[in-house]
C-alpha cells in the first residue's frame, strides 16, 4: 500500500487545479525502482516480498496502472501546481504542469507524474511524453543521485500503449514517476508576484520554511524572506557545482525549473559533456547559449536575485527599502558559488582548495579545452598522468607547465578514482538504449541502469558505458520531449 499524507493539496486552492491523468489504452511497467520504493515503503512486485500479504503488494500490473495514472489510489489526491516563471530571461506569468500530475506524499516525499495527459496549465500542448525523455530522465536522475547530486528521483517508467506525435515523427509514449520532497519551485512565488497575491506568497514562504527551512519558523516573516533565501544560495552554490565538476548541464534553467530546497529538477534537454568546452550547450532551444555549462553559476544567482524579488513586499513598507536589504543579504552570500567551485575543481585534482590550486584547475581545464578532450576521462586519467604511465594526453608545453606545478602540490593521487568517476550517463548511450526500448529491447536500459550503480569501479562486462563517443555517435543536441 501507499499510504499518503497530503500537504500541498491542503493549500488553497488558487495553487493548483485538480485534474486526473489522461487515459491510456495498454500501459506496460518498463522499470520499478524497489530500492527507492523500499525507502518510501512502497510496495513493489511480488518476488523477493517475503511476509506481505498478497494485498499488500503491487503487480507489475498493478504498477503500471497506478504510475500511469490509470488506477487512482485511495488517499491519492491527482492534481497539476500553479507556477509562472522566466523562460530564457523573459517572463511568463502563467506556466503551471501543463504534463504533470501530483499524485501525493508518502513519508515526506511527493509522487509525481510526468506525461500523465492534459491539465488546466496544458495551454497548446497535448500533456503527454514520449519514451525517450521518460528513460532520459530515468538514468540520469538515479545516476545522479548515485554521484550523491541532490535530485529528484526516479520511481517508475510506464510504456502508455500509445504513440505521440513530436519533431522526428511518431513515437512510443511513457509515463514517467518522480519523486521528491517538495516540487516547489521559485517560479511558484513568482505565479503569485505577478498576481500581487501578498497573502499566497506568505502562505508559500509559510508552508516552504517549516517543511524545509524549520529553523527559521521562529522568526518574523522578513527575516524568514532573507533566511531562505541565504540558506537556498549555500544549496544552490553546492549543487551547481557539483553539476559543474561532473561536466553536466542542465540545459533549461529558467526560474520554473529552479528548486526552492536546492535540488535538481526537471530533466529535459540536459547532458553531460564529452569533450570539454566551457560553451557547450545541448538544448535545441538554447540557440544563445544562455544556460551552457560556464553560464550555469551566473545564471543560478540570476534565478535567486528573481526570489528575491517575490520578497519584497513582505520585508518593509518601504520598497527601496526592501530591496536594499534583500540585495545585501543575497550579495553576501555570492562568493558561495566561487568558493563551492573551487572546491569541488580543486578536490578533481587531489588537492584541498586554495589560489594557486584553482589556477592550476583553470590550466588543465584550458589545456582539455584546447585538445578537445573527454572531460570525464581526463580526470579520470590523472593517476596515470601522475607516474607517466598514459598517452591519453597529448604532450604540449602547456601540459608540462601543469604537470609540473601539479606534482609541485604533491596531490592526494590515490583519491582520485573515488572522486572522478568514470561512468555518467553519456548522451550516445542514453540515446542508443532509446532506441533499443522503441525496437522492443531493454536490455541495453538495465545494463546501463545496472552501470550507473558503481560509476568510480570498473566493471570489464559493462565497460562500454565507460567509452566516448566515436565520431558518428556524438550527440550534438537534446530535447525536452514537449
Amino acid at each position: 500500500m501507499i499510504n499518503f499524507d497530503n500537504t500541498y493539496s491542503k493549500l488553497p486552492e488558487r495553487f493548483f487545479k485538480r485534474n486526473k491523468p489522461a487515459h491510456f489504452p495498454d500501459p506496460k511497467l518498463l522499470a520499478f525502482n524497489s530500492e527507492l520504493a523500499a525507502e518510501l515503503e512502497i510496495a513493489g512486485p511480488v518476488s523477493g516480498m517475503e511476509n506481505r500479504t498478497e494485498e499488500s503488494v503491487y503487480s507489475d500490473d498493478d504498477l503500471a496502472q497506478i504510475f500511469s495514472g490509470q488506477k487512482i489510489l485511495p488517499g491519492s489526491d491527482p492534481l497539476s501546481q500553479a507556477y509562472a516563471g522566466y523562460q530564457f530571461g523573459q517572463p511568463v506569468a502563467q506556466l503551471g504542469d501543463g504534463r504533470a500530475h501530483y499524485l501525493g506524499e508518502t513519508n515526506g516525499f511527493e509522487l509525481q507524474l510526468k506525461g500523465s495527459g492534459r491539465t488546466a496549465f496544458s495551454r497548446d500542448g497535448d500533456g503527454r511524453s514520449s519514451l525517450g525523455p521518460v528513460i532520459r530522465e530515468y538514468l540520469v536522475s538515479e545516476a545522479m543521485a548515485v554521484l550523491g547530486v541532490p535530485t529528484t528521483r526516479a520511481l517508475a517508467a510506464v510504456r502508455t500503449g500509445e504513440e505521440v506525435v513530436r519533431q522526428f515523427g511518431p513515437e512510443p509514449g511513457g509515463v514517467f514517476t518522480r519523486v521528491a520532497p517538495t516540487h516547489v519551485r521559485v517560479g511558484t512565488f513568482q505565479y503569485f508576484t505577478f498576481k500581487n497575491d501578498l497573502e499566497a506568497i506568505e502562505i508559500l514562504l509559510k508552508y516552504v520554511v517549516e517543511r524545509f527551512y524549520p529553523e527559521l519558523q521562529n522568526l518574523p516573516v522578513a527575516d524568514q524572506c532573507i533566511g531562505v533565501l541565504q540558506a537556498l544560495t549555500c544549496r544552490q552554490a553546492k549543487l551547481i557545482a557539483h553539476w559543474k565538476s561532473l561536466g553536466f548541464i542542465h540545459g533549461v534553467m529558467n526560474t520554473d525549473n529552479f528548486s526552492v530546497i536546492g535540488i535538481t529538477i526537471d530533466y529535459g534537454p540536459c547532458a553531460f559533456m564529452d569533450q570539454f568546452s566551457y560553451d557547450k550547450v545541448f538544448s535545441s532551444i538554447d540557440r544563445n547559449g544562455r544556460y551552457s555549462y560556464a553560464n550555469q553559476t551566473a545564471i543560478a544567482k540570476w534565478n535567486l536575485f528573481r526570489l528575491a524579488e517575490c520578497f519584497v513586499p513582505l520585508i518593509r513598507d518601504d520598497e527601496a527599502q526592501s530591496i536594499q536589504l534583500l540585495t545585501t543579504a543575497l550579495e553576501g552570500k555570492m562568493e558561495m558559488f566561487e568558493k563551492a567551485e573551487h572546491k569541488a575543481m580543486t578536490a578533481k585534482l587531489g588537492l584541498p582548495p586554495g589560489a594557486e590550486q584553482t589556477e592550476l584547475v583553470y590550466l588543465f581545464l584550458a589545456y582539455c579545452e584546447n585538445e578537445q578532450l573527454d572531460f570525464t576521462l581526463a580526470f579520470r586519467k590523472l593517476p596515470e598522468l601522475y607516474y607517466n604511465q598514459t598517452d591519453f594526453f597529448p604532450q604540449t608545453t602547456e601540459l608540462s607547465a601543469f604537470t609540473e606545478k601539479w606534482k609541485a602540490h604533491k596531490p592526494d593521487v590515490e583519491k582520485l578514482h573515488a572522486i572522478n568517476p568514470l561512468i555518467i550517463p553519456r548522451n550516445h548511450q542514453v540515446e542508443r538504449v532509446i532506441q533499443s526500448c522503441y525496437q522492443g529491447n531493454d536490455e541495453p536500459f538495465f545494463q546501463m541502469l545496472e552501470a550507473g550503480k558503481k560509476p568510480f569501479e570498473k566493471n570489464e562486462a559493462l565497460a562500454e558505458f565507460a567509452m566516448p563517443p566515436k565520431k558518428n555517435e556524438i550527440v550534438r543536441q537534446t530535447y525536452c520531449g514537449t
